[in-house]
């Protein structure tokens, strides 16, 4: 018993001593204090243009659908039906296909919408699939919102008048916009430059905006006493016989001339045009793509909107956080998209041409190119200035050290990090 007191003892003085040095204590590394992420590269599985019966299993989780199964569908969503397993957690819905939107049917063209109704994490932006047979109109309206559009197909002769009193006329064709800012009454009229005339996207900076609120000519003066019109324009009740008692929304008409001239105004034309030849710029070549810019730096009148109109290669991809939300449409090919949403959520979805997809400010995302073909996109936001934050600059212009206590990398691939932005880089 004493001998092993003693014993104890002894180790203790020798200890404080400094007679034995103790080990010196150092923290683990940052990788070993959890476990290590996975190396599963948890790729889509397949992708719209597959001719498999989907099922959900992915690598042993999982099991066949032995139920009812909208197989097209599945198809299409690769990633909610067998999902990687890098997804966690929950991320609001942030697909809407155009294709599940009610269409309002007109003579001479329609609309269907999308907006907080059908896709709610997008608050702050909302978007219109209008199309207008040749020469159709989109009748002389205005609303509270900035309105931005591009044009899919054909094109369009847009005319507006501001609060001076000053006009503007014009004619877009394929891949350019027209910008209105809030209150501008304007309309909107398909050419015959196509026999389809004209197909358009238009985007609200709002998320709750609807195509079927707006304040329109003919609806205003059905619900005004004809006396009332007659005063206001110095005529004669009778001069107002054919007006509709209802709107028109769209409505057949004569197809314009695309040299058609303004009307001379004595307040002389608008300062600033509404309209942006998009289509004229020559896109930056990246190595996995291109990317067209537009904002109010080189589209002035655009204060509200700004937007990137993007293509992916296959196998490229673009990989970044915004700084503003992000409202996205897809003109052509398939993608995909990882929306990580802080505190381990995170959520995957497959794109394709028609769909609608939203990003929430600051959320870290990518989109892929999964397909065989170009994926080309737009990129817009509720801002006048189109900005983004590259994960690979990011890194690259960060002390070394510290991107290596975080991710445990080598110098080898710190060195291969990029110090440019790399909006989209090309397949590994």
């Amino acid at each position: 018993m004493w001998k092993l007191i003693f014993s104890v003892l002894s180790t203790t003085i020798l200890l404080s001593s400094g007679a034995i040095a103790a080990p010196a204590a150092s923290a683990p590394p940052p990788s070993e204090t959890v476990p290590l992420a996975s190396d599963d590269p948890n790729e889509a599985l397949w992708n719209a243009d597959t001719t498999i019966i989907p099922e959900a299993i992915r690598g042993s989780l999982g099991a066949s659908v032995i139920g009812p199964q909208n197989v097209q569908i599945d198809r299409q969503n690769a990633d909610l039906l067998a999902p990687p397993s890098t997804d966690a957690g929950n991320v609001n819905n942030a697909k809407w296909p155009f294709s599940l939107s009610h269409n309002r049917l007109q003579t001479g063209g329609w609309a269907r919408q999308q907006n907080v109704d059908v896709m709610p994490i997008a608050t702050s932006m909302a978007g219109v699939d209008m199309r207008l047979e040749a020469g159709a109109i989109r009748e002389l309206h205005w609303h509270l919102t900035a309105e931005w559009a591009f044009v899919i197909k054909g094109s369009v002769q847009v005319s507006a008048v501001n609060m001076d009193g000053q006009n503007f006329l014009d004619t877009v064709g394929p891949g350019d916009l027209w910008y209105f800012p809030p209150g501008i009454p304007h309309s909107l009229q398909a050419t015959n430059d196509s026999a389809d005339g004209a197909e358009f996207l238009l985007v609200f900076d709002d998320g709750s905006f609807s195509e079927d609120d707006t304040l329109l000519l003919t609806d205003w003066m059905a619900h005004v006493p004809k006396e009332v019109i007659a005063k206001n324009f110095g005529t004669t009740i009778s001069a107002f016989d054919n007006i509709p008692d209802q709107q028109l929304y769209i409505f057949p008409g004569v197809p314009p001339a695309d040299n058609a001239p303004v009307p001379d105004s004595p307040q002389g034309q608008v300062p600033n045009p509404f309209t942006f030849k998009l289509s004229q710029i020559n896109a930056r070549q990246l190595a996995g793509g291109t990317v067209k810019i537009v904002d109010s730096r080189n589209f002035s009148i655009a204060t509200a909107i700004s937007a990137a109109e993007v293509t992916v290669e296959p196998g490229g991809m673009r990989f970044w956080h915004p700084t503003q939300d992000e409202w996205s449409y897809y003109l052509s090919g398939l993608g995909r998209v990882t929306i990580f949403a802080a505190e381990g959520n995170a959520r995957t979805f497959n794109y394709e041409p028609g769909d609608v997809g939203f990003v929430p400010a600051s959320f870290g995302h990518y989109v892929e190119n999964i397909g065989n073909d170009t994926l080309h996109f737009l990129e817009i936001s509720n801002s006048n200035l189109f900005q983004d934050v590259s994960l690979n600059q990011w890194l690259a212009l960060t002390p070394p050290a510290l991107v290596k206590a975080h991710l445990g990398i080598s110098d080898e691939t710190i060195s291969k990090l990029s110090k440019t932005k790399q909006i989209v880089v090309g397949p590994s």
